[in-house]
């Protein structure tokens, strides 16, 4: 027999705590599905300083635990489990887990997040958080003074590594080709910085560093050229990943309206969805912005949304 709750939310991280929260002061029975992430992007963060209320920074994983532990002090529940189907056609809506439970709820919300295009050759699990990063945003005040790397070849690539220069003493576009994806004019902006260099027809091969008193550090990376195949190490303190975010919206399509990258489409400035009773928030819906005090924001709102609209509709 399916488990019934008021509210489901799928996905944790800002958005789905957030909403969790909201969610069960407004004495809504809420249950948040943690999936395989628990937490979302920021459990894999180090140290975050542009959440605010914390002066001092805060580590990713600690953060992440107080958010869980504020949404289930006002009632909202957390279950460790990922959803393999949702079927979104008639209320009440139906999901099912991996373990085979089915639970309905008479109002869903997707929180399930994007995940950020990794490079996976040698190297960049082991430094990943230590040295390589996928958010200048998040990250860039940490190389003040210091020498770093920006892969990509995008719109994306030339925003970050001008933002990066505001902090690194130097910044170099490494890019597998000549070519760029960039629109001319965000290129020409980035090919005019002083502080940014290109490194083109090139390739990170393999990510190098080292390791002190259980603390490891990025110091360099073993680069390719793809038109005569030499190698060379290059000194870095850092490298950025701008090779764009994945949503994590696979369990929705043909279902939820989505755009050509295939994040769910919201009306207008609200949580709503194509679908009555279902929501979106964080950066599964947001493809610009992509912070966690946005996401915990958008949390709020879909949480607002949800109620107003159970209120109406019961």
């Amino acid at each position: 027999m399916a488990e019934h709750h008021d509210v489901i939310i799928i996905g944790s991280g800002p958005a789905g705590f957030t909403a969790g929260l909201y969610a069960s002061r407004a004495n809504l029975d809420v249950v948040i599905f943690e999936g395989t992430q628990p937490g979302g992007q920021l459990t894999i963060t180090t140290e975050v300083e542009n959440y605010p209320g914390f002066p001092e920074g805060v580590q990713g994983p600690e953060i992440t635990e107080l958010f869980r532990k504020q949404a289930n002090k006002f009632g909202a529940k957390s279950i460790y489990e990922t959803v393999v189907e949702a079927d979104l056609s008639k209320r009440p809506f139906t999901i099912k887990t991996e373990r085979d439970k089915i639970y309905t709820s008479d109002a869903v919300i997707i929180a399930t997040g994007a995940t950020a295009r990794r490079l996976n050759n040698k190297g960049s699990d082991t430094y990943w958080g230590f040295g390589i990063s996928a958010c200048a945003t998040c990250d860039g005040f940490f190389y003040r003074g210091l020498k770093i790397f920006v892969v990509g070849g995008g719109d994306t690539a030339m925003e970050e590594a001008m933002y990066l220069t505001h902090f690194a003493s130097s910044v170099t576009v490494i890019h597998r080709r000549q070519g760029f994806r960039a629109s001319q004019v965000m290129l020409e902006r980035a090919q005019n910085n002083p502080k940014i260099d290109f490194l083109l027809d090139s390739v990170i091969e393999e990510f190098l560093g080292e390791e002190e008193r259980g603390i490891k550090r990025l110091t360099a990376i073993n680069v390719k050229n793809t038109v005569t195949g030499k190698m060379k190490v290059y000194p870095t303190d850092g490298v950025f990943y701008a090779i764009g975010h994945v949503p994590n919206t696979t369990l929705f399509e043909g279902v939820l309206d989505m755009d050509e990258n295939k994040y769910l489409i919201t009306k207008g400035k609200s949580t709503y969805t194509n679908i009555p009773g279902v929501f979106a928030c964080g950066d599964v819906q947001d493809h610009v912005y992509r912070q966690a005090i946005t996401a915990a924001g958008s949390g709020c709102m879909a949480a607002i949304d949800a109620e107003r609209w159970l209120n109406e509709h019961r």
